[in-house]
């Protein structure tokens, strides 16, 4: 059975009508002097500072801590106010999903595996109340490889239950193919949802254990 639940965030948990994206281009434009940063940008899957590594080198800006640190101290506060004007919300079945484990005899730890840095998973997922369900986390400002971040909340996993945990004992749960191959990539199980910006046909072309349209389709078999 699934002892630790490792869930992305955005096109998984929540939908943001694209206010990541106009963060990182509004920071980009205030603060670097760079119009349509994000243009053809491919946002699916990715971390926070690949991201920005990206446009650093794209754009021919210093890649270094400094910069870095400018870019990250300001993004969230356009975060907050894109959360605010843009529609968004939980993806279909989220919280009846969280609920359902959350009442099981014995509950997986549920935690996230994502690429945004800590403060803009909580910003994200305070904003539609989901923030607090969460026992724990792997993010980008700790790696900027998804597949290390795996690794990273999968041992935090063991940790906060007090025991070792199989990786067939861990379920990840995403909507692109780089959140199937990052469980792969510790040998979990993998669950890839169909909410975000890939098909099921698409998803299933990774070969995830299993594929879902949304996640009412969620049921205990998914945990076995």
């Amino acid at each position: 059975m699934t002892r630790l639940a490792l869930f992305d965030i955005d096109g998984t948990l929540v939908r943001t009508g694209g206010a990541g994206v106009r963060a990182f281009a509004k920071t980009f434009a205030n603060e670097f002097r760079i119009r349509d940063a994000t243009r053809g940008l491919n946002f699916s899957g990715r971390t926070d500072p690949s991201l920005v590594r990206e446009c650093f080198q794209k754009h021919r800006i210093p890649v270094t801590t400094e910069n870095f640190e400018h870019f990250f101290g300001v993004y969230p506060h356009w975060l907050v106010q894109y959360l605010n004007e843009l529609p968004g919300g939980p993806c279909p079945g989220v919280f009846n999903l969280i609920d359902k484990l959350l009442c099981l005899p014995n509950p997986p730890t549920l935690g996230l595996l994502t690429g945004n840095i800590r403060l803009g998973a909580e910003l994200k997922l305070r904003h539609h109340g989901l923030w607090e369900f969460f026992e724990l986390g792997a993010f980008s400002d700790e790696h900027e490889d998804r597949h290390q971040l795996a690794a990273i909340a999968h041992d935090r996993g063991a940790r906060v239950r007090k025991a070792k945990i199989q990786p067939s004992e861990v379920l990840v749960i995403g909507d692109t193919p780089l959140d199937v191959a990052c469980g792969k990539a510790i040998g979990a199980k993998t669950l890839a949802v169909a909410t975000g910006s890939f098909s099921v046909s698409e998803l299933a072309a990774c070969k995830p254990d299993f594929v879902l349209e949304d996640l009412t389709q969620f049921s205990q078999t998914h945990l076995i």
